[in-house]
């Protein structure tokens, strides 16, 4: 059996029944620079504390598994250099070598499912990579959302993604799309992506009644939770399309494959909206952040 390590906070609220979040540790280790990445990490979990949630972050840290993350222990792995990137494919495999990592969308949600947690906030999801018609890139998280029972808060797939073809194999896999209060599927730093949700709910309630009666009739599988980013932070699809697309074909130039696409578009769209994209994101996370909290707690009332 896997041992796990609680947090303080996450512990007492394990023991107590309160409701608790995950978070995901790659926004710390790829998302940003220090010191940043710990400010936005600790904000994000105030935002989650202040709509009566316990925020735990998730991270592989010398070979353990941590649900939450002590101060120091947030300020070091904001700090450590060479972390690895961790998915559902090599979570164990770092476990097993003593290793430190970050965990990705699908591997919190594997840690979030072995803790008992149920609601998990992110940016946006993974999804398939344009051209993976002959890449086949396509992340984990789908198949990862096809499986584990956890509700995943996010604006959407990340805009970077090919969202039709995204959203037809979530719906292959039987994993429910849910708009937040409105009939657009998000993408990311767009409130519209142009492309209708297959589902909308628009109170935290349903989605955790929904969650509740998927668990009672054995279905296996999350729900995601499409919550479009504020309409003061974000930026048109309109203006974003081009700045993708040449950073997909800068991309392309240079050979770059596997995991080191995403990270290498965020930063070339972070370069070319001097900054606007790391802004829009972190106001997105956060406005996750306190959705996933109400979800949580209508789920404990349940």
């Amino acid at each position: 059996m896997i041992e796990l390590t609680f947090s303080a906070e996450a512990r007492a609220a394990r023991t107590r029944g309160a409701p608790l979040v995950a978070l995901e540790s790659t926004i710390i280790t790829h998302g940003m620079p220090w010191p940043r990445n710990v400010e936005v990490a600790r904000q994000i979990e105030r935002d989650i504390r202040d709509a009566g949630a316990v925020p735990a972050t998730v991270a592989v840290i010398e070979g353990r598994l941590h649900i939450g993350l002590e101060r120091q222990e947030l300020q070091a792995l904001g700090r450590a250099g060479e972390v690895a990137k961790l998915s559902r494919a090599d979570l164990a495999a770092c476990l097993a070598t003593g290793g430190t990592g970050a965990t990705t969308v699908a591997a919190t949600m594997i840690a979030a499912r072995i803790a008992g947690i149920e609601v998990f906030a992110t940016g946006g999801i993974g999804g398939v990579h344009r051209g993976a018609e002959t890449s086949f890139d396509i992340s984990a998280d789908l198949h990862e959302l096809a499986q584990t029972p956890v509700t995943v808060v996010a604006a959407g797939a990340k805009a970077i993604l090919d969202l039709p073809k995204t959203l037809e194999v979530l719906e292959t896999l039987g994993v429910p799309v849910i708009a937040y209060r409105q009939d657009a599927f998000p993408a990311f730093w767009s409130a519209d992506s142009g492309l209708k949700a297959p589902l909308r709910m628009d109170a935290p309630e349903t989605i955790a009644r929904a969650h509740a009666l998927r668990r009672a009739m054995g279905l296996p599988g999350g729900q995601l939770v499409a919550n479009p980013i504020p309409a003061a932070d974000e930026i048109p699809a309109s203006t974003l399309a081009p700045v993708i697309a040449a950073a997909q074909a800068r991309a392309d130039s240079l050979g770059i494959t596997g995991k080191a696409v995403t990270p290498f578009l965020l930063q070339e769209i972070f370069e070319r909206t001097d900054g606007r994209s790391l802004t829009a994101n972190i106001a997105l996370v956060r406005n996750n952040a306190r959705l996933a909290a109400q979800i949580a707690m209508a789920l404990t009332g349940l």
